[in-house]
């Protein structure tokens, strides 16, 4: 069980009698999204839905790459040293993706756009075999985030570098889902997108949002409450076999090729969960020592699960351990 420190002090004795519990959901990103939320005295749920719709058609519009007229991808196409205006979400996550870039030394790497298309997990679709080295070497050296120039809101295209943002967009959805239910002055909510959360306030018996972490590495499985509190994880569930090798769909930055190494997922606990999403994917490809040598440094809540000969094991961060109840 992982609780935050700030949880006791906050717990209430639950909602008033007339308090309306709602759920919402439907379709974003590739994947699904979903709300359950105690509505305000006053809301009406038909507005809230309108609501959120319209924010995550919003951001599909700007970040994503499989849409060839989102403002991703016209960067990805446009001409080499042209300057673009970001719309305000595009900017966020673009600051986010640079800032862990540059702090996990380039594990998180937003650049690998053409290289995730290469290897069957972008938008010319799946692949059965790996693609020619000579191939891959060609568009490892057209990448790298350090390439990447943002001046304020304005971005520079340098020449054939293609952003992929499926590593930290998510989890800014979230994040946005749940700001937006607070300005509508609902405050008790969890949200979700594919798996990724975001807890704020209690549920309507008081007690905290719990989610269940399913790591597989044992029988028995670990809650989290998330108040005031996001997850992400990271793993390698997308992919493809070729010659009794597996091939996951987290490429290494240093490489351009899939991961190599005994790392099967990891999940990050954070605030922000676009930053929970980004470190779930650097700690994911630094591996089991590095990663945690990271999360220690940089208090990061972490749980790793690891391939260890025998099945699956667990390693925790030390901010983790120190949720642990």
């Amino acid at each position: 069980m992982l609780v935050p420190q700030s949880l006791p002090a906050v717990l209430r004795t639950g909602a008033p009698p007339s308090a309306q519990v709602a759920r919402l959901g439907g379709e974003t990103m590739g994947t699904s999204w979903s709300v359950v939320m105690t509505l305000s005295p006053g809301s009406v749920l038909a507005d809230v839905e309108a609501a959120l719709t319209a924010m995550l058609d919003r951001l599909v519009a700007q970040m994503s790459h499989w849409r060839p007229d989102s403002h991703l991808t016209r960067f990805n196409r446009a001409p080499a040293e042209s300057w673009h205006d970001l719309p305000p979400d595009f900017q966020v996550v673009t600051q986010a993706a640079l800032r862990v870039a540059a702090e996990s030394d380039g594990a998180f790497d937003p650049s690998l756009g053409a290289l995730v298309n290469l290897w069957g997990f972008g938008p010319s679709g799946p692949r059965a075999a790996p693609p020619p080295q000579a191939a891959v070497e060609a568009l490892l050296a057209q990448a790298g985030w350090r390439r990447l120039m943002l001046e304020g809101a304005r971005l520079k295209q340098p020449g054939g570098l293609h952003l992929d943002y499926s590593g930290i967009a998510k989890g800014h959805a979230v994040d946005c889902l749940s700001r937006l239910l607070t300005t509508l002055g609902i405050r008790d909510h969890l949200a979700e997108i594919g798996g990724e959360l975001r807890g704020a306030g209690v549920k309507p018996d008081g007690a905290p949002w719990w989610v269940g972490l399913d790591s597989g590495a044992g029988s028995t499985e670990t809650v989290v409450a998330l108040h005031g509190l996001s997850i992400a994880t990271s793993g390698s569930e997308r992919g493809f076999v070729h010659d009794g090798r597996a091939y996951g769909h987290t490429l290494d930055p240093r490489t351009g090729a899939p991961l190599e190494n005994n790392v099967a997922s990891v999940t990050v606990l954070h605030p922000e969960c676009l930053l929970a999403d980004a470190y779930a994917t650097a700690l994911m490809v630094m591996g089991a020592d590095r990663g945690l040598a990271f999360a220690a440094d940089h208090g990061l809540a972490a749980l790793f699960v690891l391939r260890d000969g025998q099945g699956l094991a667990e390693r925790l961060s030390p901010a983790c351990q120190a949720m642990l109840d």
